[in-house]
């Protein structure tokens, strides 16, 4: 295929998540809700018109307390899960532990509350659980911090926001480091706590301060919080920003000078050599800057969402990368290459939405093959780095927009309506291992899962709720 190279000379010196699904109608069983067409609610425009927001807000205590969840005898520390797509970024769990292979009865629900609507996920480090709602009685952004083990909370801190419902409200995942929590909230407020006592360190308005348009169905960008710093990706005047968490100085800004705004992307880490980018899907394309400074490494604009841009670039070994979309996008692999002081984006593939794609989520890269939902048949598809199908789940089981993750060799599943699966990955072929319905009246199970020592943390629109999927003292 014809290839081009898109270079720009180098400058000295990673659910939920999920966004309200568009457009497509799903080839789903009658046991899953079809998708209906979404509108987005239309934002006002200039800084001007927005609400002064009290990052401080209100605190409320609470009587829960953190507990980590550790098995005993447990040689390993304990495990965390402190922000989108878990320790290293990739959804997949580092652990060892072994889950249950036995189904015959469902996975032991451990505990539930009852949230705001949306689909954040939870970050869960050192015994607590944090995740972004809206309260609507309040009428404010909360962050909410649980004991991981029981679900009783153990602090909130609340800023007055009046947002209405655009097919859920809040659906960004928090990030956890040194100490410091840091969200996201739908109408691009930022804002970071101490982690254990819920104190007010920092906010941004990005709307107000960065001139940032939110995107429709609201913000969908997750932090990345990485040496220090949450990197963001707020368009208006700046494209992307390093933000020092202790401070809440900046870092650094990269301009914006081709006016590119945010989509519901999140930033990712990759490593180009010896020095380290952030990149991040755009407006208008793709863009790479270097960790240091800021500065851009490279521009690609053969790569754009039409709709809504919501999957992550997805790393690949050999300085690839993997973009995906949906709303007809396909797909396609990407490779950087050092070109004597130039960064080259070279096209290696394209694939059609029939092949793969993805409307929410990003992929999975897991033993050198790329596992993810196409929104075409609400399949599982496992491609080889080629872009050629290995297999896919085929007609009986559809996934529609739900959320998926990697654990114990096995891929776990959550459809729309609260139907967990888990799939053997070290099969030849598409090899369910078992399934059973956690979410009782779930809908809209699209926040981003995540995973501590076998306890599975989920959620649909209003509740969410953590499930034992050990193999000892889970669903056997």
């Amino acid at each position: 295929m014809k290839t081009e190279l898109v270079s720009l000379s180098i400058p000295a010196g990673t659910a939920v998540l999920s966004i309200a699904l568009l457009g497509h109608w799903l080839m789903v069983p009658s046991h899953i809700v079809p998708i209906e067409r979404r509108v987005p609610v239309t934002q006002p425009a200039g800084a001007s018109l927005l609400p002064v927001v009290d990052f401080k807000g209100f605190f409320e205590a609470g009587p829960g307390k953190p507990e980590p969840l550790a098995m005993q005898p447990n040689p390993e520390p304990p495990a965390n899960w402190p922000q989108f797509r878990g320790p290293r970024l990739d959804n997949i769990s580092t652990e060892h532990v072994k889950l249950m292979r036995n189904w015959k009865n469902p996975p032991p629900r451990v505990w539930q509350v009852t949230a705001g609507e949306g689909y954040a996920g939870p970050a869960i480090v050192d015994g607590s659980l944090y995740f972004l709602d809206y309260d609507e009685k309040a009428e404010a952004d909360v962050l909410r911090c649980l004991s991981a083990a029981d679900g009783q909370e153990i602090w909130r801190r609340g800023y007055k926001i009046e947002i209405g419902r655009n097919h859920g409200i809040s659906r960004t995942v928090c990030g956890v480091a040194d100490g410091v929590v840091v969200s996201i909230g739908p109408m691009c407020h930022v804002m970071a706590l101490d982690a254990k006592s819920g104190d007010f360190k920092w906010g941004i308005d990005l709307c107000r301060e960065y001139g940032t348009t939110t995107p429709d169905w609201y913000a969908g960008q997750n932090v990345l919080l990485d040496d220090g710093k949450a990197i963001l990706a707020p368009g208006g005047s700046s494209l992307l920003m390093a933000v020092e968490l202790k401070t809440g100085k900046i870092a650094w800004k990269t301009p914006n000078p081709r006016h590119w705004d945010m989509t519901h992307s999140s930033v990712v880490p990759v490593m180009f050599g010896e020095r380290k980018m952030y990149i991040y899907c755009a407006s208008k394309g793709v863009v790479g800057v270097w960790a240091t400074d800021g500065k851009p490494a490279f521009e690609f604009t053969g790569w754009r969402v039409s709709m809504a841009n919501v999957p992550s670039p997805l790393p690949i070994s050999d300085n690839r990368l993997f973009l995906t979309g949906g709303y007809g996008a396909g797909a396609m692999m990407v490779q950087l290459i050092d070109n004597g002081g130039m960064v080259a984006v070279k096209p290696l593939y394209s694939l059609p939405p029939e092949v793969f794609g993805s409307e929410q989520h990003t992929p999975v890269f897991y033993k050198g093959f790329i596992y993810g939902v196409i929104p075409v048949r609400a399949e599982l598809v496992c491609l080889g780095l080629d872009g050629k199908t290995k297999w896919a789940s085929g007609g009986k089981y559809k996934f529609g927009a739900g959320p998926y993750m990697m654990a114990d060799g096995c891929m776990l599943l959550l459809n729309d309506t609260g139907t967990l699966t888990m799939v053997d990955l070290d099969s030849e072929t598409f090899k369910p291992i078992g399934q059973a319905k956690i979410l009782d009246h779930g809908h809209d199970a699209w926040g981003p899962l995540a995973i501590v020592q076998g306890r599975l943390f989920a959620r649909d629109m209003t509740r969410m709720a953590c499930f034992d999927l050990r193999e000892k003292g889970g669903g056997q």
